[in-house]
């Protein structure tokens, strides 16, 4: 008989990850204008910009081939499946054998594809650069993202990201300096990821200054809805993927539907206090120069190898 529990958490996780992302969007967004005096436009702006995006007509350039079509798509897709793998509020995913750290940065890696390609595909200047930039920013960080990841999976000596959240788990609550380095490390690559300031603003349109807005200038309509809903969602899962690897306790473990109350309220708390410490990078740092960035990602990457070798010194 198939155990339907798994299946049913896994449609929920689904479902946090497609309506939790806007509302964290909401949340930080409604911070930051908080700290700095502003009105806020409320936790639910993010439902409204979506919502009337979708509705609206698509726009296409002349020259716009398939791959500007189907890039939102893909994009939508492959975010959303990430969302599928990455324990969240349960380790008993039907997916699990499959959420292994390398397919989760491949998932991550054909949206940033399919984006890049997109941007260049209309041949506007602004695209081409974004793309340049984007692919810069991907050559220095999905490194560092695997070194900092793999420092867990020596500790839990395995690459699935549901193990590793279970040997977390249950292992003595210490502090290893090996995952203070991979910490420190993953939260740097989190921040250039997701494009947040000090490394892009997402609030910005300025030529000088913006890597993935400039990718999109030339959506509109539902394609700008599922590459915005899709950013949102990366906000989501990073912050996520965080929680399941270095602060896993409160999430569900392998037939506990008792903890699912429990664990629904810790990823709740969690989130939230992710973004109160977005918004308090954000609100104290200006963004840095472009040139700039391979020095924050080469940094992400030196204590990500610092973890791993501390690792085999220390432990």
């Amino acid at each position: 008989m198939i155990n339907a529990y798994p299946l049913f958490i896994e449609g929920v996780q689904v479902i946090i990850v497609l309506l939790g992302a806007p509302l964290m969007v909401g949340w930080v967004r409604a911070l930051k204008c908080w700290f700095q005096g502003r009105a806020s436009a409320g936790l639910f702006q993010p439902y409204r910009d979506l919502s009337k995006l979708l509705i609206k007509d698509v726009v296409l350039a002349e020259n716009a081939s398939w791959i500007f079509r189907f890039a939102p798509y893909a994009v939508f897709g492959s975010t959303l499946m990430a969302g599928a793998i990455i324990p969240i509020i349960s380790v008993d995913l039907p997916l699990a054998a499959t959420a292994d750290i390398i397919a989760l940065v491949a998932l991550f890696t054909i949206a940033r594809v399919f984006t890049a390609l997109a941007g260049m595909d209309i041949g506007t200047a602004f695209g081409g650069m974004g793309s340049s930039r984007e692919m810069m920013v991907a050559s220095l960080a999905e490194p560092a993202m695997l070194m900092s990841v793999f420092t867990v999976s020596l500790v839990s000596h395995s690459t699935s990201l549901s193990h590793m959240a279970h040997t977390i788990i249950e292992g003595s609550l210490m502090l290893r300096p090996s995952l203070a380095f991979a910490l420190l490390a993953f939260i740097l690559i989190a921040i250039a990821e997701t494009g947040r300031i000090p490394v892009d603003n997402p609030a910005t349109h300025l030529e000088l200054t913006m890597i993935h807005e400039a990718m999109v200038l030339e959506y509109s309509g539902r394609h700008l809805a599922l590459i915005e809903w899709a950013g949102m969602m990366k906000l989501l899962l990073f912050t996520a993927l965080g929680i399941s690897l270095f602060f896993p306790w409160g999430i569900a473990g392998a037939d506990k539907a008792a903890m699912m109350p429990v664990a629904l309220a810790s990823l709740v708390i969690k989130v939230a206090l992710a973004g109160l410490f977005i918004v308090l990078i954000e609100t104290r740092l200006a963004k840095m120069r472009i040139f700039r960035v391979t020095e924050f990602l080469g940094s992400a990457f030196l204590l990500a190898t610092l973890g791993m070798l501390s690792y085999f010194i220390l432990e």
